[in-house]
């Protein structure tokens, strides 16, 4: 079937950031990759507008060709400066997720993170016409991964690493069957089953740890506004981009957009505990309308109770050490914050 050019643009409008024309087009690990990253972080997505036609114009020639199977190149495309920037930041992204979601398995830094920082950089040097050898790229992943072992920073090197190497095995794909003849249905199975296995780490880990995420994300983006402080303007524009979510709610519900308006939101969602800190509670005999100042003095009452030196008890350190993480775990959720 032959690919219209107006289809593609008017489906890049309505629905580019998650790769709609990719899949219209048969280009499945391209419109993954959009999937996974909103359109390339929003830049892939808008560059795209002036290579719509290639892409429709390569669709259809490879429908045309479709009969006759050739050989891959043997000659390497060329190197792309904007292909390997989009490895490095995409192997950066899926090892941040990694960390968000899956750091509590065991052997991650050495494992989970290059395995995961790896699938980003591969899944990048696969987009369009080109790819690159997965194994190699993997191995350069786990030979980096214990040299950073721990670091929170580890993602970037093993992103570069991988780069690299997906860079220097670079290649032609083989012609095959192109994805576009192939039926939808299992085309858009695969994709959903690839996307909830990105995302499914990623939203447990969102609602399990409602608190600690909303902590997470508020220093993020402090930290982001606060490295623009030179420039004020740019700043704002930041600011603006990142409170587009709640800018397009205030619209929808007819609310105003004040900043006590959006403090308040923060402090309702912050109120619900996560069931670690419910635990938490439970062992200090605390309710969860409780005050920190209630908590500390329950705290302070167990401890003189506990204490190995004051109780012999079988029980008295194991049962004074919990009291003691119970504590510490209340501690940091009520830390005094600022709503910016």
């Amino acid at each position: 079937m032959v690919k219209s050019v107006l289809v593609a643009y008017a489906l890049w409008a309505v629905g580019g950031p998650l790769g709609l024309h990719h899949i219209y087009l048969g280009r499945d690990s391209h419109a993954l990759l959009w999937m996974l990253t909103l359109g390339g972080f929003g830049l892939g997505w808008a560059r795209e507008f002036l290579r719509i036609p290639a892409y429709v114009g390569e669709a259809n020639q490879n429908e045309d060709t479709s009969e006759r199977k050739q050989p891959p190149d043997r000659i390497p495309p060329p190197v792309s400066p904007i292909r390997f920037a989009g490895q490095v930041c995409v192997g950066i992204y899926f090892g941040a997720v990694a960390l968000i979601g899956l750091n509590s398995l065991s052997f991650f830094y050495l494992i989970v993170l290059p395995l995961s920082v790896g699938a980003g950089v591969h899944l990048v040097s696969s987009a369009g016409h080109q790819t690159s050898d997965l194994q190699k790229t993997m191995t350069a992943c786990l030979i980096t991964s214990p040299i950073f072992y721990g670091s929170t920073l580890s993602p970037l090197p093993i992103s570069l690493a991988a780069s690299v190497t997906a860079t220097q095995h670079r290649r032609i794909k083989a012609q095959r069957t192109p994805q576009g003849t192939q039926k939808l249905v299992p085309r858009l199975y695969r994709l959903g089953l690839a996307w909830l296995a990105f995302s499914a780490p990623l939203g447990y880990c969102i609602f399990h740890n409602t608190t600690a995420t909303l902590y997470y994300l508020s220093d993020c983006v402090a930290a982001l506004l606060d490295f623009f402080w030179f420039l004020p303007w740019l700043r704002g524009v930041l600011e603006y981009v990142l409170l587009m979510p709640y800018h397009i709610f205030c619209t929808l519900t007819g609310g105003g957009y004040y900043e006590e308006a959006w403090r308040k939101v923060l402090e309702i969602l912050l109120k619900e505990y996560t069931e670690k800190e419910k635990e938490a509670l439970r062992v200090l005999l605390m309710e969860t309308d409780a005050s920190f100042a209630e908590i500390t003095r329950s705290y302070r009452e167990l401890v003189k109770i506990w204490h190995p030196d004051q109780n012999h008890s079988k029980e008295a350190e194991a049962m004074f050490l919990k009291i003691q993480e119970a504590y510490e775990i209340l501690q940091q959720r009520h830390r005094p914050r600022s709503f910016k």
